[in-house]
């Protein structure tokens, strides 16, 4: 698909972003914006992930219609969430394949990109204007990760942030425990899970631990700070937007 000038961009900002951690949503539109695009965000609700995930298909495809029909008519869809953007992109044609809305399905799939993976690989952003003088530790959630190849893309762009300095910790690319619904089905095994991730991000040394799935970087910030961390957790948007005057995710008082 050739991008236009100026692409018309139907930002999905997720449920958790809009209820929890808005300014995720502003530092997605900023980013688009300076990258010469056009952003609006329609009326939208939930993406249907949770009730696809339970196995509740009818339920899952009435979510998914409004969201296909009222993003219709952009260029591209760009979601600041591996596991929204999953459910969209690969999910959403599987759902539909045996329906009437098969190939509305499948166009709509088609325009759906991860917001670092849209940057970098269709805009082709070599690099933003931010500063962030800080050590950084990555997280890489398994839908971005597993399904979309989310995995450089976020990395080439903190590298061009001034005074950042990422190091890896142990098992990035390993589940954080939260896996949406798994976390309330299996609650003991989730907490086990994200108590090997946060030793492992306090075993990094740096004091800001990042990720691209607010699912996740909330359920890590919850298992830090009952460990007493003092170890900051927030979105890379907000990183490389140079939005990071927000209190950092779990933070009391604020969100």
């Amino acid at each position: 698909m050739d991008v236009p000038h100026r692409p018309r961009i139907g930002l999905f900002v997720t449920c958790l972003v809009d209820l929890f951690r808005p300014s995720i949503g502003w530092a997605a539109v900023k980013l688009l914006e300076d990258a010469g695009c056009h952003v609006a965000v329609p009326a939208q609700t939930c993406c249907g992930q949770p009730a696809y995930n339970s196995g509740d298909r009818r339920l899952a495809k009435d979510l998914a219609r409004p969201v296909i029909e009222a993003f219709a008519s952009y260029d591209y869809i760009v979601v600041p969430s591996g596991s929204c953007a999953g459910m969209l992109a690969k999910h959403y044609p599987a759902l539909f394949a045996d329906d009437e809305f098969a190939a509305r399905a499948q166009a709509f799939a088609a325009k759906v990109y991860e917001l670092s993976d849209f940057l970098v690989t269709v805009l082709k952003v070599g690099a933003v204007d931010a500063e962030f003088p800080r050590r950084v530790t990555y997280h890489d959630a398994c839908s971005g990760l597993r399904e979309l190849g989310i995995v450089d893309q976020p990395r080439k762009l903190l590298g061009t942030v001034r005074g950042l300095d990422l190091v890896e910790m142990e098992d990035h690319e390993r589940c954080c425990g939260f896996g949406g619904t798994f976390a309330v089905k299996y609650g003991e095994i989730s907490a086990a899970i994200v108590e090997e991730k946060a030793a492992a991000a306090e075993a990094s040394g740096a004091p800001v631990l990042l990720a691209g799935d607010l699912g996740c970087l909330m359920n890590i910030a919850g298992r830090l700070a009952r460990k007493g961390s003092a170890i900051e957790v927030r979105h890379f948007a907000e990183v490389l937007a140079g939005m990071t005057d927000v209190p950092a995710i779990g933070a009391p008082g604020k969100r």
